[in-house]
């Protein structure tokens, strides 16, 4: 039976992909900054899927641990997931730089950290996936989501690289974008119902596409296509929208 390792496990998406995993016969490893959130999640998936599920302390922010965290998995996963990552409010990150720098930090540096260790483990045993849950904010920069959508832009930048580094290693690199979800961070936005996945959707579309060995999916597939016009509107107009 393999192992699923979920960096990030507290969300609302963690927790449904670690749902679907398990329910596929997967073991499960939960990695959060306050693992004692996770406790009822733990005994949930091992009750309901019959399966292991262990939880474990990891902060994103604290690189100088994560090869210890790691290495003390036991087993080692046979699958990553990086669902880790913050959005403050724009302006307010505009204005105070530890608000940016955290931003960047967990988004970006935090999951390049962790994820240059699990590849290296999958490239030296030829086998290994992993999945990065990024956004379709990093499609292109954004007066509106400038902090948010460059971090995200850099992970998306930083798991094409991965994939095309890892695949002579045997080893599957996966880029999610899940557009707008409805979950405890976003109960009080109002978001466009035709544009907005629900947590066990994007669970399936995550599932789907490992299986299917995808290399970049859209949880809603027609962002794929918003996105491409947004690309596509000439640098001379685009500065002037309100986007």
């Amino acid at each position: 039976m393999e192992t699923v390792l979920i960096l990030g496990a507290t969300s609302d998406i963690a927790i449904a992909i670690a749902k679907k995993f398990a329910s596929q016969k997967y073991n499960i490893q939960l990695a959060a900054r306050k693992p004692e959130q996770l406790e009822a999640v733990q005994s949930d998936i091992k009750i309901r899927y019959g399966v292991d599920c262990s939880v474990h302390a990891f902060d994103a922010l604290q690189y100088h641990t994560h090869n210890l965290f790691f290495e003390g998995l036991a087993p080692k996963p046979d699958i990553t997931i990086s669902i880790f990552g913050i959005m403050d409010e724009e302006e307010d990150a505009f204005n105070n730089w530890e608000l940016t720098q955290r931003m960047i930090n967990t988004n970006y540096t935090g999951a390049v950290s962790i994820l240059n260790i699990a590849a290296k483990y999958y490239i030296g045993r030829k086998q290994g996936a992993i999945i990065g849950i990024s956004s379709v904010a990093g499609d292109r920069g954004r007066a509106s989501k400038l902090i948010y959508g460059s971090s995200k832009a850099a992970f998306n930048a930083y798991l094409a690289g991965l994939r095309n580094k890892c695949f002579k290693g045997n080893v599957h690199v996966m880029t999610v974008k899940p557009g707008f979800v409805y979950t405890r961070m976003t109960e009080n936005m109002p978001l466009p119902k035709p544009l907005t996945s629900t947590t066990a959707q994007v669970a399936d579309i995550v599932y789907g596409g490992f299986e299917k060995k995808k290399n970049v999916i859209y949880v809603k597939w027609f962002w794929r296509y918003i996105m491409l016009i947004i690309k596509n509107i000439p640098e001379f107009q685009f500065k002037k929208m309100k986007l």
